[in-house]
């Protein structure tokens, strides 16, 4: 069941939302060769207790799963897609690494996510990175009242069907506030018909996870519990933002 924010709720996301944009921001300055994801990890959690808020992932347990999740931040380097467990690996030149998070402020819950560049990477990353940036920003195009979560799964699909690349059907966006996942879900591919319908109040993440390989087919670490692989073993790289939808149009609340 999709659940709407008031206006003071969605006020309160918007603060939030900007303290989880400038979390990311610093992290993203880190991230050079020889820093580990475990640094990323404890600098986040850092940031978000100095920033009044709390790392919601820390501990939390999704439906089926059976550990909690162990840190503040996902990072997924290279061909890890999502969900990435930090550990004592050091980045090194070349690598990209996601670094995706939800941050809780005065009760309510944003998230967001980028993938970012460790020194200087190769030309096919690079471009990986624009495209699914670029895709993340025609699914948020499309999200106006009156279309559908379909839609913009549609949006997202034309994008990187463009060049050639895949997206892991059993992930998505969702919905986001209360929880740290919410209906509906957001999908990245075209699903035809149906999907919920956009109205004002409604709050999701728009969330392309893009697969260099051309592939949809990924697999679960079955040491960590977490990190979601592509099964070919391509990069991959992975944008969102929260936003909510207005009658004056989509707006970016991270």
């Amino acid at each position: 069941m999709v659940k709407l924010k008031s206006a003071k709720e969605i006020e309160i996301l918007k603060e939030g939302g900007k303290k989880l944009s400038l979390i990311l921001d610093a992290l993203e300055k880190m991230v050079m060769p020889g820093v580990t994801t475990k640094e990323l990890d404890e600098a986040c959690e850092k940031m978000m207790l100095a920033h009044g808020g709390k790392p919601v992932l820390k501990g939390y347990q999704p439906q089926g799963s059976d550990i909690p999740f162990p840190a503040a931040l996902c990072t997924s380097v290279n061909s890890v897609v999502v969900h990435g467990v930090p550990k004592k690996y050091v980045l090194r030149e070349g690598d990209i690494v996601g670094l995706d998070t939800c941050f809780e402020y005065q009760g309510m819950i944003t998230d967001s996510a980028r993938t970012v560049a460790v020194g200087k990477i190769s030309k096919q990353d690079k471009k990986l990175l624009d495209v699914t940036k670029r895709a993340m920003y025609a699914g948020i195009d499309t999200a106006v009242v009156g279309k559908t979560t379909h839609d913009i799964g549609k949006a997202v699909e034309k994008v990187l069907n463009e060049h050639g690349y895949g997206t892991p059907t059993i992930l998505g966006g969702h919905g986001v506030g209360y929880k740290v996942h919410e209906d509906p879900y957001v999908p990245n591919y075209d699903m035809g018909k149906g999907g919920a319908k956009l109205v004002p109040g409604m709050v999701i993440t728009v969330e392309p996870m893009l697969i260099a390989g051309g592939t949809d087919d990924v697999y679960t670490d079955g040491k960590d519990g977490y990190s979601v692989y592509t099964k070919d073993g391509s990069n991959s790289a992975h944008f969102e933002h929260t936003i909510v939808i207005t009658e004056k149009g989509p707006e970016i609340l991270t």
